[in-house]
């Protein structure tokens, strides 16, 4: 099957373009590479994808109508899988108008060429942002979700409902799945995991919000490629799923997992949690699981360990 997949040379996109690959798939990429970080994490996820007979890639704008045109017409696409967005809560409070135009209109933009080439299935990525802090936890599917705590939590509400808006006014096949605390090899710079582990390395101080007691659902990469590839395989008019894991840890115990996988010490500077932080994210599978046959398989402690080597083999901390 061809499948478009935006956001091809970030960490989820180029993790899942390799996966699809391997299953026998083409994939068409489309990605921006925005310099928001240093680019050689680009060429990183790219290098073993460029060589691939079933990639192809377009760099370009998901606001720009015909660079989407150029990768819907690479082939015959069946499915999108949609994960180009601006991420980061903390970014998002330096330009807010320029979350609602990527990730808002963005997303209808990609939304309506894929209706445009007939393509059957449309799978969104949304956030565990979206329940901001007012949803009792675990945080389920059918909560409100109308409180996110940041620009980026509600441009990916926003996203939701343009999805459900095609789906109803279309026919169209539209797939909602709110991702949780992804974290693993080709991860993303500016994501706290890499940030811990090279400072930790490095033996540079750290920030911990709330002292470590924040929780998070960490959720490893390859879990929640198992949970994407699921729901690409199962359209049904407007579907929605959280993946996570499940389980929430405290980010002091994701710190201490790294010092002793690094064999350093951290440095951690204490401060309070900017009002843009949930308290905790904990992701309800129930209907994922049920619907998807999705069971995440990786614990924390052997995330951790694998994105730890994967590090190391880059050389991006020490032996």
């Amino acid at each position: 099957m061809d499948v478009v997949v935006t956001g091809a040379a970030g960490f989820v996109g180029s993790c899942l373009s390799r996966r699809l690959l391997a299953e026998g798939h083409r994939v068409f990429g489309l990605d921006l590479l925005i310099d928001r970080y240093d680019p050689s994490h680009f060429e990183r996820r790219l290098r073993d994808l460029r060589g691939h007979p079933g990639f192809r890639f377009v760099r370009g704008d998901l606001c720009d109508p015909e660079a989407l045109r150029a990768v819907f017409a690479l082939g015959a696409p069946k499915a999108v899988v949609h994960l180009a967005a601006l991420a980061s809560v903390r970014a998002s409070l330096a330009d807010p108008p320029a979350y609602g135009r990527v990730n808002m209109m963005g997303t209808m933009n990609v939304l309506e060429a894929a209706r445009a080439h007939g393509v059957t299935h449309v799978v969104v990525a949304s956030s565990g942002s979206v329940y901001g802090a007012d949803t009792p936890v675990p945080f389920s599917e059918s909560a409100a979700a109308d409180r996110p705590l940041s620009p980026y939590g509600a441009s990916k509400r926003a996203m939701e409902l343009a999805a459900w808006s095609y789906a109803h006014s279309f026919g169209m096949d539209v797939t909602v799945l709110r991702l949780f605390n992804v974290y693993g090899p080709y991860g993303r710079p500016d994501m706290m995991p890499f940030q811990w582990s090279v400072a930790i390395d490095q033996g540079r101080s750290l920030t911990l919000y709330a002292g470590g007691r924040l929780k998070r659902d960490w959720t490893f990469v390859e879990d929640t490629l198992d949970g994407i590839v699921a729901a690409l395989g199962k359209p049904g008019g407007y579907r929605l799923y959280n993946l996570g894991r499940g389980e929430p840890v405290e980010n002091l115990r994701f710190v201490r997992t790294l010092e002793r996988l690094l064999g350093k010490t951290a440095h951690a500077v204490e401060v309070p949690a900017p009002a843009t932080e949930q308290t905790q994210t904990w992701a309800d599978i129930g209907r994922a699981r049920a619907e998807l046959g999705f069971e995440p398989k990786v614990s924390v402690e052997e995330g951790l360990e694998r994105f730890v080597a994967w590090l190391r083999d880059e050389g991006l901390v020490g032996v």
